[in-house]
């Protein structure tokens, strides 16, 4: 990663940080708040890529470039389920 890209990475990591814990107050910190930051800006990046790309999909060329698109879609989707489960278990824990 360069300089700006990090730059850019730690300040959506901070703000996924003040929108994710936001909404839930909690007596206890996460065991691992690093890895929990990590999941909360996952979930949105993947949230908001995934929204862009339905967007995009009803203006795609041909079939071929819709299959694309959904099978990312459903990538994406795939990753956030499993982003929201670890954020669940670390939350139990």
């Amino acid at each position: 990663m360069n300089v700006s890209a990090t730059g850019y990475f730690h300040r959506d990591i901070e703000n996924a940080h003040v929108i994710g814990h936001g909404m839930v107050e909690r007596f206890l910190p996460a065991d691992d708040p690093v890895l929990e930051d990590v999941l909360v800006w996952t979930v949105q990046r993947d949230a908001q890529d995934m929204a862009r790309l339905l967007q995009w999909l009803p203006d795609a060329r041909s079939v071929r470039e819709q299959r694309v698109l959904l099978q990312k879609i459903r990538a994406l989707g795939d990753e956030l389920e499993q982003a929201m489960e670890k954020m669940a278990s670390l939350q139990q824990s």
